[in-house]
């Protein structure tokens, strides 16, 4: 009986997840026209970087941050698959095709993820509302579906580090421009416009992403405040978060016992 309660119980959460997505997904239409109107920085697939002067930072310490991602990648299969960080993002994130270490989730900081790369968390502290924040490391010959992000009040900004040696095989689309990434160089684009992904070669790419508030005018500013007060009243926000911190745990112990490890070899050589 109880497992046909348990079970019973699933159906009724999963389709009210359902119903939830549904309505979600109609009230970000209908906000994303009237945010668009709102934005100081125009309504358009790719930007320019010259109204985010906070980017340069970024430009200027490319190398910097390169080499954090590189120890972090040293526990590569202790990094998370994004599915496994968001069921929500089954869709698009599967197989051991695409990992995500967090520094910044919904606006909230990774303390123990942050250590682990100083100097990144160090210049992201320097971007106006700041909201997510991760490494992004996408394997070889995988394609990402076409898909929107949620919320037109927000603006992503891709900084390449690890590209593949044939670069244009490993590609973005927004809307209808097709963006490639070269290491060091960065760039901001609207996630709510269709985009998808293409690794067509043998090699791995690495990109530092980050959300933050787009630019508006006062109500613009004030009603994207309030969807996302909502939207962390769900659970496509209760459930990543709790995940993320499990995922930051896991990640520290093992850096933790690869460390030990390291010191119990070394005794023994010894």
């Amino acid at each position: 009986m109880a497992n046909t309660e348990l079970t019973l119980g699933e159906k009724l959460k999963k389709q009210r997840r359902k119903r939830i997505k549904k309505l979600g997904r109609s009230l970000i239409r209908n906000l994303a026209d009237f945010l668009g109107r709102q934005s100081l920085v125009g309504d358009m697939p790719i930007h320019d970087n010259k109204d985010f002067p906070f980017l340069k930072p970024f430009v200027e310490n490319w190398q910097g941050i390169r080499a954090e991602i590189d120890e972090i990648l040293k526990y590569r299969e202790a990094v998370p698959l994004f599915q496994d960080v968001s069921r929500d993002q089954k869709r698009i994130a599967v197989g051991n095709n695409w990992r995500t270490f967090i520094l910044y989730g919904f606006g909230t900081k990774l303390e123990k993820n942050c250590r682990q790369a100083p100097l990144t968390t160090r210049i992201l502290e320097s971007i106006p509302n700041l909201q997510t924040a991760w490494f992004s490391i996408l394997g070889p010959g995988y394609h990402i579906p076409a898909h929107r992000g949620v919320s037109k009040g927000i603006l992503r900004s891709h900084l390449g580090l690890i590209i593949p040696r044939d670069a244009e095989k490993c590609r973005m689309r927004v809307g209808d421009k097709i963006q490639v990434w070269r290491p060091g160089e960065i760039f901001v684009f609207d996630d709510t416009y269709d985009h998808e992904v293409w690794n067509d070669t043998d090699d791995e790419r690495v990109i530092l992403l980050f959300d933050f508030d787009r630019p508006m005018r006062f109500w613009g500013r004030l009603l994207n405040k309030s969807f996302v007060s909502l939207l962390k009243l769900t659970a496509y926000y209760q459930e990543p978060k709790k995940n993320m911190q499990t995922m930051e745990e896991r990640f520290e112990a093992a850096t933790r016992r690869a460390d030990q490890n390291l010191e119990k070899l070394a005794d023994a050589a010894d």
